[in-house]
């Protein structure tokens, strides 16, 4: 498949599915931890993921399942708790220039790579230039080291990196598995081989990827060398785990059947109408945490007939019977959302709850407002004889997530009740691209991974254009979202980000850019004998501190 350059960062909209940012939940509470005995080491622990990765390159590749795979081989500047605070990791300590253009980290001594190479200053300085480079071809790395140019070496344990404009996001960016380091001898001697799996990948990580064996399985061993883990971490020194086989299940009954068989140790993706089954089973326990980021949300493009009126997209947003909807679908597991940012983001603006609801007569007396005052003999309102119809895209079948084509269906009938035609046509991938990213479409959908606020710049800022590779599906360049978004990622001021990311807020909800519908949530089984396993800040599971014990 061919997709233009222009919208290659569109391909994030499709691929990633959402990141968390609670406190990070265990497979082991304190009460039985303290009822176990020690962590044992040996063993194999088989994780079912629910995709797979189109790439292994976290330097490439938009996926969050490759961000959370790669986790286990790759390891990051900092890490990032529950709490937002900032820890230790690859660097020992790290200072921010006063205007935020640079940050200087001082790396630890004694970190070498899978393959003996050794980790330095040269090494951050090559992984962050290809990443930048547009011969990488970059789906989200790229974005966030946002306004980069370029990785000075100070001495071989010091780095500066260094931005055009201030930049208050990068030491979040930086925690990710997708600024995370690759080998410079692999870089060097075959890099497109990295987004393969296997061997190729070398890091300086907890497990060393093995073998790959595509539409199966991957197979990671653990780094007997390993002596550097973050500071988040609950031990020291190598992994428990001897081997670590992450298989793909795309089928969510293959997944959960699995699970409840014991073929499989950790199954991700539990849909929500199996939690309560897979929690009334003695042998498993569910370990489950909400995503950060952007929430599942509706887009309105405001470009074009007949969202450019706000009345009109006013009466969408109110039209919509979220909470029945969503609780009919999802069984409670997703909580109904107020905002385009999930509340385990910093700078939720919690005032948005329960401040709009669902409102039909409101929606009947904006759609008259906005002269739609006529029916046709289906029911559909008319003006000026063209009927009220607005074009929302449905990605291609394998894209489709969370039976997000079923709620769409709910919607679709509930905007019918007011008059309001909605079309979903699907077509191939690049299709839905061109459409929904070329300004053609009327209505987007999508989540968005990342713990970190900023994530409103990708979404809602004016210099973030689709047909440039950004992400604002509105289309809309609002002088205060813009003026709001670029204050928030030149501060890190928490008193400042606060406001200014509750003012974006709150005015895209004023102003009908987007209709938020659900917080997307990480839902695991496994089975009772797995200990120590934890969500991080993207709600990606940990397998570093894991351990097998007894099934309680």
């Amino acid at each position: 498949m061919h997709v233009p350059r222009r919208y290659k960062a569109a391909l994030l909209a499709v691929f990633l599915v959402a990141a968390c940012g609670q406190t990070p939940q265990t497979s082991q509470s304190p009460a039985e931890g303290a009822q176990q005995a020690a962590p044992v080491k040996g063993g194999s622990l088989t994780f079912a993921a629910d995709t797979e990765p189109v790439s292994f390159d976290a330097h490439v590749s938009s996926q969050d399942i490759t961000g959370a795979i790669v986790r286990n081989v790759l390891d990051s500047l900092i890490t990032l708790d529950a709490t937002g605070k900032f820890h230790p990791w690859l660097a020992e300590s790290w200072e921010a220039a006063p205007d935020l253009k640079s940050y200087t980290f001082k790396l630890r001594k004694d970190v070498v790579f899978h393959d003996g190479t050794p980790f330095d200053a040269e090494a951050v300085k090559v992984n962050f230039d290809r990443i930048h480079d547009p011969a990488t071809k970059s789906q989200l790395a790229s974005s966030l080291l946002g306004p980069y140019t370029g990785t000075k070496v100070v001495d071989p344990h010091r780095v500066t990196v260094e931005f055009a404009q201030p930049f208050a996001p990068f030491l979040q960016a930086a925690s990710t598995a997708y600024l995370g380091f690759y080998s410079p001898k692999t870089i060097a001697a075959d890099s497109a081989a990295i987004g393969s799996g296997g061997p190729a990948a070398v890091g300086t990580g907890p497990f060393k990827f093995a073998e790959y064996t595509k539409g199966q399985q991957a197979v990671f061993a653990r780094n007997d060398a390993y002596n550097w883990a973050p500071k988040t971490a609950v031990h020291t020194g190598a992994a428990y785990l001897d081997k670590l086989t992450v298989r793909f299940l795309p089928e969510a009954s293959v997944r959960v059947g699995s699970l409840t068989s014991k073929q499989i140790d950790v199954a991700a993706a539990v849909p929500p109408a199996n939690v309560k089954t897979v929690e009334g089973n003695a042998d498993l326990t569910v370990l489950a945490a909400d995503y950060p980021g952007g929430n599942y949300s509706i887009y309105l493009n405001t470009s074009k007939e007949p969202l450019n009126d706000e009345r009109v997209r006013k009466a969408i947003q109110r039209g919509i019977d979220i909470d029945t909807n969503i609780n009919a679908l999802y069984f409670g597991q997703f909580k109904r959302a107020w905002s385009p940012l999930a509340p385990t983001t910093p700078g939720y603006n919690a005032a948005l709850e329960n401040s709009w609801k669902f409102d039909q007569a409101e929606s009947n007396r904006l759609l008259d407002e906005a002269g739609w005052t006529t029916k046709d003999a289906e029911g559909y309102r008319t003006k000026n004889g063209k009927r009220l119809v607005v074009d929302w895209p449905l990605l291609p079948a394998q894209y489709v997530r969370d039976s997000r084509d079923v709620l769409g269906q709910a919607f679709q009938a509930d905007l019918k009740k007011i008059g309001v035609e909605i079309v979903r046509p699907q077509a191939d991938i690049g299709t839905y691209l061109e459409r929904v990213y070329g300004g053609k479409a009327d209505m987007a959908d999508y989540s968005w991974s990342r713990a970190e606020p900023d994530v409103l710049w990708l979404l809602l800022n004016g210099a973030s254009k689709p047909q440039e590779g950004g992400q604002n599906a509105t289309f809309l360049d609002d002088p205060d979202l813009t003026k709001w978004t670029n204050e928030g990622r030149a501060t890190l001021d928490e008193a400042v980000r606060k406001d200014v990311y509750g003012k974006v807020q709150q005015r895209a909800i004023d102003l009908a850019v987007t209709i938020p519908i659900y917080t997307q949530s990480q839902v695991l089984g496994l089975g009772k004998s797995v200990k120590g396993l934890t969500l991080d800040a993207n709600a990606w599971p940990l397998f570093y501190d894991v351990w097998l014990g007894k099934a309680q």
